[in-house]
């Protein structure tokens, strides 16, 4: 299972966020200390304290499928 460290510290970046995890059909989870919530809830990702580094957590062993992943999220990346 791979893990990412990313920043969402603006609105317009999690709704682009979630718009780009809606697109895979695996499962994807945001970690935030003792949290962890739906990377596809908006209100979820808007639960969490957003001045502090996410781990986001994709669910598939598809290594096509992680690279495009890893592509889409490169820009909130930290």
């Amino acid at each position: 299972m791979k893990e990412f460290q990313i920043s969402l510290n603006s609105i317009d970046k999690v709704k682009n966020f979630v718009e780009k995890m809606s697109k895979y059909p695996f499962d994807i989870d945001i970690v935030s200390g003792r949290y962890v919530i739906d990377a596809k809830s908006i209100m979820g990702i808007f639960s969490l304290n957003l001045e502090n580094l996410l781990t986001v957590i994709p669910h598939t062993d598809d290594e096509e499928a992680l690279s495009k992943f890893s592509d889409d999220i490169k820009e909130y990346m930290k």
